[in-house]
């Protein structure tokens, strides 16, 4: 028996059944399970979109939580604390961008942000292989251009291959001073660190100035976005404008290279 990241036990003969309805949506929620409705403001948010976001929140409710990559309790609160918290983020991050998600999990924030603004080139990186396999099947059932590579933000074939991001999210992965650490040699230089953050955001601010200094990023501040039903969403947002010597590798691939692994 494992756990997942959430701290749920697994058990090797778990078993998630896709169905579907009589409108033809994929649901990948196990069998019997209820999966809780869309809030109104969920079309404001992902508009045409709103039943892919449906289908997502349906894996989420059942394989998301029969494979422990979500906790049994969070059913109920799939919108608001975890799928819409997460989209909100979009209001940190600029038209066009690619964005790379840190041990992205069960697809959070990625997902959710790919979903709102197709206009986003999105790349998840997760290293254990359950919670990778679980991504690719999500993506391929919902029909999103998203990329899904397996590793960890430090490794150096993943800084290589994804260096020279626009912005680099995170969502409950990490310390903001690791998170910092992990995030800076895959941003390229004006490039954006947006981790979602909980309410001690402004104590990780201050307490880890120091580090994002020495790291190269500036103007770190905490802003408090909102989506409709949603939990408010507090980014930690900072600046990569300096270089420390060592701490990033050279020969990345480009923003023009990242961009020829495709647009939605």
């Amino acid at each position: 028996m494992s756990a997942g990241k959430d701290g749920i036990p697994m058990t090797e003969d778990s078993r998630t059944e896709t169905t579907r309805d009589a409108s033809g949506t994929t649901r990948g929620e196990a069998s019997g399970l209820e999966v809780p409705p869309a809030p109104a403001g969920a079309r404001e948010v992902f508009g045409e979109r709103l039943g892919v976001a449906e289908r997502y929140v349906g894996w989420l409710a059942g394989a998301g939580i029969e494979r422990g990559l979500m906790g049994p309790r969070e059913r109920p609160r799939l919108w608001d604390r975890h799928v819409l918290n997460c989209a909100a983020a979009r209001a940190g991050i600029g038209d066009g961008e690619t964005v790379v998600d840190i041990g992205s999990g069960a697809g959070l924030p990625g997902i959710p942000l790919a979903l709102a603004r197709p206009d986003l080139i999105v790349t998840l990186v997760e290293p254990l292989l359950r919670r990778v396999t679980f991504l690719e099947e999500v993506i391929a059932d919902l029909g999103l251009e998203v990329r899904v590579v397996r590793g960890r933000a430090e490794e150096k074939a993943v800084r290589a291959d994804l260096g020279g991001a626009d912005v680099v999210t995170s969502r409950a992965v990490a310390p903001l001073e690791r998170l910092a650490g992990w995030s800076a040699p895959l941003l390229r230089e004006g490039g954006r660190m947006v981790a979602l953050k909980g309410i001690s955001a402004e104590q990780e601010v201050a307490r880890d100035s120091a580090t994002l200094t020495r790291l190269g990023f500036t103007d770190a501040r905490v802003e408090v976005v909102t989506a409709p039903d949603a939990e408010e969403t507090r980014l930690v947002i900072a600046t990569l404008t300096g270089v420390r010597s060592g701490d990033r590798m050279g020969g990345r691939g480009s923003r023009t290279g990242s961009r020829r692994r495709g647009r939605r």
